[in-house]
């Protein structure tokens, strides 16, 4: 399932982020790339260490805990701790590739099995041209580019790439989620199932075949959730 979720971060969460952004203390983003990675990567990533990538990391997370949407697609177990990425410059695109199937990281020491992989967008698309996120799957290749606190979901699965930066600089927040459901199948049958029993809800309210289907959701989800 693909999914872009709009508003992650409000207005006045955006502006305290691109300020910490532009203030980062960036390195070569080459430095956490494992081996597969290691020959298609070429962007600047924030030190994690630096006090600056610390504010951005529990502002992200508090607005993914708020966020509802991102709750009933993603069903999270764990969340990797957010990191921050710039393409610009010489340092302007990231090829082919599929994530790792389980990342170590290093802020908290957890490992976080990759089922379901999220970019933030932290630049508007007016203020770079190209680095299109580009997804490929069953259903062909997408590119997504969406506007500064919008964010996108995907199969960690899918093999992806970000197109080069020919103008400007594209920032975008990035990490994975260990979902509490492993099959992307499943995760996209309740998702459709949740959005619409909120739909049914509103029209009816607590009708009786809101409640037997709300039931339901629920036990598919006891039936599959590993927590």
């Amino acid at each position: 399932m693909l999914l872009h979720l709009r508003q992650v971060l409000k207005p006045d969460e955006l502006s305290l982020a691109r300020s910490l952004l532009a203030q980062g203390e960036w390195m070569d983003g080459a430095a956490t790339a494992g081996g597969q990675a290691l020959q298609s990567k070429n962007n600047q990533q924030l030190r994690q260490a630096s006090v600056a990538s610390q504010q951005l990391r529990t502002l992200v997370l508090e607005a993914l805990n708020r966020h509802a949407q991102f709750f009933s697609a993603a069903l999270p177990k764990k969340i990797f701790n957010p990191l921050f990425n710039r393409y610009s410059g010489e340092s302007n695109y990231y090829g082919n590739h599929v994530d790792g199937a389980v990342m170590h990281s290093r802020a908290d020491g957890q490992r976080v099995r990759s089922d379901v992989s999220c970019t933030l967008f932290l630049a508007e698309p007016h203020e770079y041209d190209g680095g299109e996120l580009e997804v490929s799957d069953t259903y062909g290749s997408q590119r997504i580019k969406l506007p500064a606190g919008d964010m996108v979901l995907y199969p960690s699965t899918s093999v992806h790439q970000v197109r080069p930066v020919t103008r400007g600089a594209r920032v975008a927040s990035f990490f994975w989620v260990e979902s509490m459901v492993r099959s992307d199948e499943q995760r996209r049958l309740l998702y459709e199932m949740d959005m619409s029993l909120m739909a049914l809800r509103a029209e009816q309210g607590e009708s009786e075949t809101t409640v037997r289907l709300t039931g339901t959701y629920h036990n598919l989800l006891r039936m599959w959730a590993d927590t």
